[in-house]
């Protein structure tokens, strides 16, 4: 009997417990020729050796032999008289990954609509799919005994981040979009964050997929910020500017004052200072000329302004006393 047929024939496939893995490594690096080899039909098996891969087995069930698969003939182990390949195996998924969390701290902004600094956050969900296998091995895997999908997915997830970072800066500064208003763009940056993303993980053989259910948001305190500074525009417009509306708020607190019993010598000058803010030479954010001094002409009866003469009349005016 030849020693072809005394060797002892395996098979080797993923195990169950590992489906769910993007990339999973089998754990012996002799492997036995004629070995029976699955590939199931959503993933592919990678040959690894000496940090290149020596070839790729697309779906379906191969017996490990040169004659079969030629390129195993550059990993036969001599030691063992050729009947042994020296090889590290990869099993890579090629299916798509979905509902991968991302989001974090995007930036520090100034909105162009207030000039206000704020602060700016981004979360959602991403679908991560391997597009090329032996270029995963290479440039991400490597040697790496991986155990979990982490090393892959939080990679991708920052380069993700990178890209959003980008983007929404990018746009918010060029286009001059407001900060409470960005939802209206959510479709635009969808499409460019993917496209920028795509750019950073092609390299790396994986793409994201998709991107779903983000949202971009700014700290609490922010917000009320850029609400508080907005509303005030808008009351000072409506007011006539914000002079006008500073007479009204002080107005308003002398009726406040009134009401809780304040008032007096205060809430007068007060009013007198509130009522001179809230006159403006028309056409101008310049305060008009307090009105003159008026006398009662003993001639005609008539309240003109103080002089030596009526100007209704032309009678002498006594002096103010």
């Amino acid at each position: 009997m030849s020693l072809i047929g005394n060797v002892q024939r395996e098979f080797i496939a993923r195990p169950d417990e590992f489906k769910d893995r993007i990339v999973f490594k089998w754990p012996d690096e002799n492997i036995r020729r004629q070995t029976r080899l699955t590939v199931e039909a959503d993933e592919q098996a990678v040959f690894f050796r000496s940090g290149q891969v020596a070839g790729v087995l697309a779906p379906g069930v191969s017996v490990l032999d040169s004659s079969e698969v030629p390129f195993l003939g550059n990993l036969v182990d001599q030691l063992t008289g050729g009947q042994f390949f020296k090889t590290e195996l990869y099993f890579v998924s090629t299916r798509e990954f979905p509902n991968l969390p991302f989001g974090g701290a995007v930036d520090n902004v100034v909105d162009p609509q207030t000039q206000l600094g704020v602060g700016l956050r981004a979360f959602g969900e991403y679908s991560l799919q391997v597009s090329d296998p032996a270029t995963l091995v290479v440039k991400l895997v490597g040697t790496q005994d991986l155990g979990a999908n982490d090393e892959v997915t939080d990679w991708a997830r920052d380069q993700l981040m990178k890209a959003f970072r980008t983007v929404l800066v990018g746009d918010i500064m060029a286009q001059s979009w407001p900060i409470l208003g960005l939802a209206a763009h959510t479709p635009q940056i969808e499409q460019e964050t993917l496209a920028a993303a795509q750019l950073a993980v092609a390299a790396y053989g994986l793409q994201v997929a998709r991107l779903g259910n983000f949202t971009i948001t700014i700290k609490p305190e922010d917000e009320e910020q850029l609400k508080r500074y907005l509303a005030q525009v808008q009351y000072s417009k409506l007011a006539g500017g914000f002079q006008q509306a500073a007479a009204a708020e002080a107005l308003e607190g002398i009726g406040e004052g009134a009401a809780h019993g304040g008032g007096g010598v205060a809430g007068a000058a007060a009013l007198g200072v509130g009522l001179a803010a809230g006159k403006l030479i028309p056409g101008t954010d310049q305060p008009a000329a307090a009105a003159p001094a008026t006398v009662k002409c003993a001639a005609c009866g008539a309240d003109v302004a103080e002089g030596k003469f009526c100007s209704n009349c032309g009678a002498a005016l006594q002096p103010l006393t």
